[in-house]
């Protein structure tokens, strides 16, 4: 989320988490001087970091009250327990292509709470670009993921096809916009009640 108005419309949805870029090179970085009233949501906050300083992280989620961080980059495993012993919950997020090797997620298993599987690109995340989801097939962890990556308003069928046991939400991003961070709220309900439904 960018804009607070946007911001109020999508809480109002069935959604579980809202999402906020602490990456200044996005286009949906919320910005140094973010809109009044962007992080007064009742829904569960996540803010997102890539290769962030863990205490700088620590103390914008405590001031902003972030209970939920996803870390982006190559953050190791340390630098995601300092931050959990800290209170907050982890989503550690991989950039998978053809030669991603699953067994990388196992040294975060006893530090996250969900893995997010995004596409790999030459950015992180927001490319509106799909992995192979047939991967998913050699993820066998233990902790539940997140799939993200290009998903847009036709997929809810082929999402729907995915078996996988420790597959619990997707991201919407890209495909559900008309400008980064600003969420087109038709395509949203229509999305949802779709997948909701069936």
């Amino acid at each position: 989320m960018k804009f607070a108005e946007n911001r109020r419309e999508v809480e109002k949805l069935d959604v579980d988490f809202l999402g906020y870029i602490f990456y200044a090179p996005s286009k949906r970085f919320v910005g140094v001087t973010p809109e009044p009233g962007l992080f007064s949501s009742e829904k569960p906050k996540v803010g997102v970091f890539v290769d962030g300083n863990a205490f700088e992280i620590l103390a914008l989620s405590k001031n902003l009250g972030f209970e939920w961080v996803q870390l982006h980059g190559k953050e190791n495993p340390k630098t995601c327990q300092l931050l959990k012993r800290q209170g907050l919950k982890i989503i550690k997020a991989f950039s998978v292509d053809e030669n991603f090797n699953f067994e990388s997620t196992l040294q975060y298993e006893k530090v996250a709470n969900y893995f997010l599987f995004d596409t790999k690109t030459e950015n992180h995340g927001g490319s509106g670009q799909k992995f192979n989801w047939a991967m998913l097939d050699k993820y066998d962890g233990h902790i539940p993921f997140f799939l993200s990556g290009g998903i847009g308003p036709g997929d809810v069928n082929s999402i729907l096809e995915i078996k996988h046991p420790k597959l619990t939400g997707v991201d919407l991003n890209s495909d559900f916009e008309d400008e980064p961070g600003l969420k087109n709220m038709e395509k949203l309900k229509k999305f949802i009640a779709e997948i909701k439904m069936k």
